[in-house]
């Protein structure tokens, strides 16, 4: 073969490897750009979702609380004396806000609407301080015999 033959047939092998190059960059651009308005897409429907969430909170904020019961009206007001244990249940009592706050945090949560029927606080473990269980922890650790080296 002649200089100009081979010389031909480097330029057919550089336009080959050139078109394939343009196609394969041109597939990958469409993924991309297939990808791009997947994710665009996703985050308009969460754009939507956070906003009807909005909405329904301010909503429920503006919602008022349900009334209670009206107790018949009582011919003499009882004045009752006020301990420290009622003082400390009325601290301790779920307001109706709370529960519909839990509820809604619970719904965006899972998905699914959620009804709360019964709510309570839980102790700290430290409000539970039992001082026997804590002076027998003390005599556990105390009874370790620790080599020094």
């Amino acid at each position: 073969m002649s200089v100009i033959g081979i010389t031909v047939l480097i330029i057919a092998a550089l336009a080959v490897a050139c078109c394939a190059g343009l196609l394969s960059l041109r597939s990958r651009t469409e993924r991309f750009a297939e990808l791009l308005q997947t994710s665009e897409q996703q985050i308009w429907q969460l754009t939507s979702a956070v906003r009807a969430l909005e909405a329904r909170l301010a909503e429920l904020a503006k919602a008022p609380a349900p009334a209670a019961p009206k107790a018949p009206p009582v011919a003499a007001p009882v004045a009752l004396p006020v301990t420290a244990p009622a003082a400390k249940e009325k601290e301790e009592e779920i307001t109706p806000d709370l529960l519909v706050l839990m509820a809604s945090a619970v719904t965006v949560f899972l998905g699914k609407t959620v009804r709360i029927r019964s709510a309570k606080r839980l102790q700290s473990p430290y409000e539970i301080v039992n001082p026997w269980s804590q002076q027998g922890r003390v005599f556990v650790q105390a009874s370790h015999n620790l080599r020094s080296r």
